[in-house]
């Protein structure tokens, strides 16, 4: 979990990998895995993605649920699929989760009977993919999202008063020099998101009690994430048990 404060200090929950409550057994390793994961699976198959997904669902929940439990940014990573035929966009987490045209489908139909509502959607990692990829993710969101769409604009003139007012429910934050090319797309440097990188709740504490006091770079959104990464030495002593186990339950 983490939260965004806006410019103007209001606060939204946060997923973090907020697609992978869906993890993919059968698919391949994701293109951004280093050779030892990528070695590791074609040693042990379909036992070693078990164990891999056991630390790779950070969530529980699908959108429909993050979105009715009052979440409303979202953490996306985007990735093609080595040998897809279809040439599909998917969400990805060390294996592939779902079609990312089927999460943002969610994310609208959510938005449809919501009126008022504003979502938040970061694309902070891209994966395998070139420029033809990210003509296509450009137009699924045009497709999905239309005027809904808030451009870029100055992060403090943005609040909810000025986006009701527009009949805009979307912030997309494209981490890409797409971003540049796009009018709806904020760039990514706008939504700064520093992180602690610890498995220690008291350095996580720590952490964020001084970015907090630091503040936010003047002109831009700002993210507190309250997340514990495991490390690898975390990962290889609690191999069968999973993040859940070893991690957030402690």
């Amino acid at each position: 979990m983490a939260q965004i404060r806006t410019v103007a200090g209001k606060v939204y929950p946060r997923s973090h990998d907020s697609f992978s409550f869906y993890i993919d057994e059968a698919s391949p390793v994701g293109p951004e895995q280093p050779e030892t994961v990528q070695n590791f699976v074609s040693v042990f198959g379909t036992v070693a993605k078990k164990l891999m997904r056991k630390w790779l669902a950070t969530q529980t929940m699908n959108f429909s649920s993050q979105l009715a439990a009052g979440i409303r940014y979202f953490d996306l990573r985007i990735s093609t699929k080595p040998r897809d035929p279809d040439n599909e966009l998917y969400f990805a987490h060390g294996l592939f989760s779902a079609k990312v045209n089927e999460g943002l489908e969610e994310i609208s139909a959510f938005l449809a009977d919501h009126g008022k509502e504003v979502v938040f959607l970061d694309f902070n990692h891209f994966y395998g993919m070139q420029k033809c990829h990210h003509e296509k993710l450009v137009q699924m969101l045009k497709d999905t999202f239309g005027s809904k769409m808030c451009p870029a604009i100055f992060a403090h003139e943005v609040s909810l008063q000025y986006l009701w007012e527009k009949d805009y429910q979307v912030l997309v934050f494209y981490h890409s020099p797409v971003a540049l090319e796009v009018p709806f797309l904020w760039p990514g440097q706008m939504m700064p998101a520093p992180w602690a990188n610890t498995t220690d709740p008291e350095k996580l504490i720590q952490f964020l009690q001084t970015s907090i006091t630091e503040k936010r770079k003047k002109g831009s959104f700002f993210i507190s994430q309250v997340v514990l990464t495991p490390k690898a030495s975390t990962v290889v002593k609690g191999v069968t048990s999973g993040l859940r186990e070893t991690i957030t339950e402690r």
